[in-house]
C-alpha cells in the first residue's frame, strides 16, 4: 500500500473496503503468475463480497496453475473523489496492483443499473473505454453474469462475453490467453480463437443494421462467428468447484454469512422471471454433498449463520434430509440456519419451527398479483386458498409478521386486479384474527409493489411497459384502499425501473447514452444516494435516443430482437406459446408434473432435467 493511500484511507467511510488482507484471501507470487486477472464487481465491496458467483469464480481461477485472480470493487463516492483528486488509479485488493497492469479485466454483471459502474471503473483504472481503443493483448475486457444474456448495450466496451455458468468456460478462456501471451498473438487473433470456445460472444464479430423505424433489420455474423451463441452450464454440481474456504470479510457486508447453493434452475416457469428461464435446466446437489460443504465452510470461516440459497429453496426435494442433518450440527455449534425463497404452496411450519426455536422472525411470500386471473396469466401456479392456508398455518404457529410482494403493470392488468391486492391483504388480516395463537404482539403486514420490467428470454420479452405515470396512478389507487393500521405499504419509484427496462431490452445504440451519462456524472445508479434520473434524461436527449422506444412501444413477435444472437436453451417458439397461453389465462404446470418442452434439456448431454 502506498504512503499516499495510507493517508487517504482514514478520510473515507469504511476504509476496510479498500485494503484487502482478509482471512482466506488468496495471495500468490507475482513472478509465478503468467496470467493475472482483475476480477471486477461493478458495485461496492459490501454487495460484491455477498455474491456467491464471484466467490466461486475467484476460487476457480486461483485453482489454476500460473493464474492469479484478484478482486476489484467500485469505490464509494467519497473514495472516488479522493482517488481523482490525488490521481490514484483503481487497484486490486490482494496486491494493490493497479488494474491497468493486469492482463485480463473480468466483470460479473447481475444488474443493469451497474453499467455506468463498469465504465467508471475502467476510467478510474486508466483503461480505454472502447474495445477498439485497446489494441494490444493487454487489458482484455470480458464479462459474464445474467446481464450478458443481452450484451448489446455494452457491445462498444467489452471485448467478449462468456455466457452462462463460468466454472468450466473460465479456465478454457484463461488457458487460451496463457497460450496467446506465450506465443505473442495479436488481439485480433486471440478474439478469433476465443470466439471458437462454445459460449463466447464477441460483439465486434456481428454487424447490426436498422430499419427506418429504428427496429433492427438484421444481425449478420462476420469472421466465421456462429449465428447464435449458446450458454454454458455445469451438468454435475456434486463435483463442481465450490469455495468452502471462503474469504471472511473484514468489514460488514450485505449477506455477512456463509451461503450454500442447493440447486440451479427453477421448475416453476413464472412468465415474468428472467432467472427462472435463463438458468434452466434444473440441476441439484445431493444432500450429503451439501452437508459436507456446509460444515467445511462454517469451520473454515467461523461464521455463525448459514443460508440455503436457490431460486426456490423449498422446491429442493431433499430439503428435509439436509435440514435434519444440518439443524443438530447448527444447534450444537450455536449457528443460525436460514432457508429463504420459500413458496406459499409448500410452506413447512414444522421446518420453520425447527429453524426458529428462539424467535419467530417474519415470513415473506410473493403472490405477485392480487387476483387469481392475473396469477394464472403470469403462471404463478399459486391459488388464494394456498396463500391463506399458509398464513393460517403460520399465524396459528405464533407468527405475526408477514411480507407480501406484488408487481404492478403486468400484462393484461386492470384496476380490478390492482384492487385485488387490497382484498387479498384484508383476507390475510382476517385469517390472523381468526387463527393467531399470539394476538398480544399484533399483526404487521408489509406490502410492497414493484414496477414490472419486461426481460429478455421470457414469455413477456415482447410486452410493453406501462408508463411511469400510469404506474404511479395504480400505486395511489391501491394505497387509497388500505385502511388498516396493520398494513405498511411501500412502492418502488418508477424512474429506476423504467431505466432498467431500457437497459434490459436495449441494443448497442445505447452505448453512447451510457458513456454520456457517465461523462455527466452517473455512478452507483443502484443506490438512492447517487441515482440521478435527470442525468440520464439529459444523456438520452444528447444522443437523440427515446427511451420509450425500448419500453412502452413493446416489440413485435416477428421483430429481430437485440438478444436474438444469444441462446439460453429456451426456444423462442416455447416463449411465444407461453405468451399466447398467458393471454388465454392458461397455466403451464411446473416441471415435476411433466416436461413442458421448453428446450433446456438440449443443454444436457447425459441426463434429463433434474426436476
Amino acid at each position: 500500500m502506498t504512503e499516499l493511500l495510507q493517508r487517504v484511507l482514514p478520510t473515507v467511510q469504511k476504509p476496510a473496503r479498500y485494503t484487502g488482507g482478509e482471512y482466506n484471501e488468496i495471495k500468490k507470487d507475482p513472478d509465478g503468475a503468467r496470467v493475472r486477472v482483475a476480477f471486477c464487481f461493478p458495485d461496492t465491496y459490501e454487495i460484491g463480497m455477498s455474491n456467491v458467483g464471484m466467490r466461486i469464480l475467484y476460487g476457480v481461477m486461483n485453482e489454476m496453475e500460473g493464474v492469479w485472480c484478484e478482486r476489484v470493487f467500485a469505490p464509494w463516492g467519497d473514495m472516488e473523489e479522493a482517488m481523482r483528486k490525488h490521481n490514484i488509479p483503481l487497484w486490486a485488493l490482494e496486491s494493490q496492483t493497479p488494474v491497468k497492469d493486469f492482463d485480463m479485466i473480468a466483470f460479473t454483471i447481475g444488474y443493469e443499473m451497474c453499467y455506468t459502474n463498469i465504465l467508471n471503473m475502467l476510467n478510474l483504472a486508466g483503461v480505454p473505454l472502447h474495445s477498439k481503443e485497446r489494441t494490444s493483448l493487454k487489458n482484455i475486457v470480458f464479462a459474464g453474469g445474467v446481464c450478458a444474456f443481452n450484451p448489446e448495450p455494452l457491445a462498444d466496451f467489452v471485448d467478449f462475453f462468456a455466457l452462462g455458468e463460468g466454472e468450466e468456460i473460465t479456465p478454457e478462456i484463461l488457458s487460451l490467453y496463457d497460450r496467446a501471451k506465450a506465443e505473442n498473438w495479436t488481439k485480433d487473433k486471440f478474439l478469433a480463437e476465443v470466439s471458437k470456445i462454445p459460449g463466447i460472444y464477441v460483439p465486434s464479430f456481428y454487424e447490426h443494421t436498422y430499419n427506418n423505424d429504428g427496429t433492427i433489420a438484421q444481425i449478420v455474423p462476420k469472421y466465421g462467428a456462429p449465428k447464435t451463441v449458446q450458454k454454458r452450464i455445469v451438468e454435475n454440481l456434486d463435483t463442481a468447484y465450490f469455495p468452502t474456504k471462503m474469504i471472511v470479510s473484514s468489514t460488514e457486508i450485505v449477506h455477512d454469512r456463509a451461503n450454500l447453493e442447493v440447486f440451479r434452475g427453477c421448475i416453476r416457469g413464472c412468465r415474468f422471471c428472467q432467472a427462472g428461464f435463463s438458468c434452466r435446466p434444473v440441476r441439484k446437489k445431493r444432500a450429503d454433498v451439501l452437508y459436507r460443504q456446509a460444515v467445511e465452510t462454517l469451520e473454515n470461516s467461523g461464521h455463525n449463520e448459514i443460508t440455503l440459497s436457490s431460486l426456490s429453496t423449498s422446491d429442493y426435494r431433499q430439503l428435509k434430509e439436509l435440514t435434519d442433518e444440518l439443524i443438530p450440527y447448527c444447534r450444537g455449534n450455536k449457528i443460525n440456519l436460514s432457508v429463504p425463497s420459500l413458496r406459499a404452496d409448500n410452506f413447512s411450519r414444522e421446518l420453520m419451527e425447527k429453524l426458529q426455536t428462539l424467535r419467530k422472525s417474519g415470513l415473506t411470500f410473493a403472490p405477485e398479483a392480487g387476483t387469481q386471473r392475473l396469477r394464472d396469466v403470469i403462471n404463478k401456479n399459486l391459488t388464494e386458498d394456498e396463500i391463506l392456508a399458509t398464513c393460517q398455518n403460520a399465524f396459528s404457529g405464533g407468527w405475526s409478521n408477514v411480507k407480501l410482494y406484488f408487481m404492478l403493470g403486468l400484462p393484461t392488468e386492470t384496476d380490478e386486479d390492482v384492487l385485488g391486492i387490497a382484498e387479498l391483504v384484508y383476507k390475510v388480516i382476517q385469517t390472523w384474527k381468526e387463527h393467531a395463537s399470539n394476538k398480544k404482539r399484533g399483526l404487521r403486514v408489509h406490502v410492497a409493489t414493484a414496477y414490472f420490467v419486461p426481460k429478455p428470454h421470457t414469455p413477456f420479452q415482447w410486452e410493453k411497459q406501462i408508463t411511469p405515470e400510469e404506474y404511479i396512478r395504480r400505486c395511489r389507487l391501491l394505497k387509497s384502499h388500505f385502511y388498516s393500521k396493520s398494513i405498511e405499504y411501500n412502492y418502488h419509484e418508477p424512474d429506476l425501473s423504467r431505466l432498467e427496462a431500457v437497459m434490459a431490452r436495449g441494443d448497442r445504440r445505447l452505448g453512447p447514452v451510457i458513456e454520456e451519462a457517465v461523462r455527466r456524472g452517473a455512478m452507483l445508479d443502484g443506490w438512492d444516494e447517487y441515482f440521478n434520473y435527470s442525468t440520464w434524461l439529459d444523456a438520452f436527449a444528447a444522443c437523440s435516443i427515446d427511451p420509450d422506444f425500448y419500453t412502452v412501444r413493446g416489440y413485435g413477435e416477428d421483430e429481430v430482437l437485440p438478444w436474438d444472437t444469444i441462446d439460453v436453451g429456451i426456444t423462442k417458439r416455447f416463449l411465444q406459446c407461453e405468451r399466447d397461453k398467458a393471454y388465454d389465462g392458461l397455466i403451464t404446470p411446473d416441471c415435476r408434473h411433466g416436461c413442458s418442452g421448453c428446450g433446456a434439456n438440449s443443454l444436457l448431454k447425459e441426463v434429463a432435467c433434474d426436476a
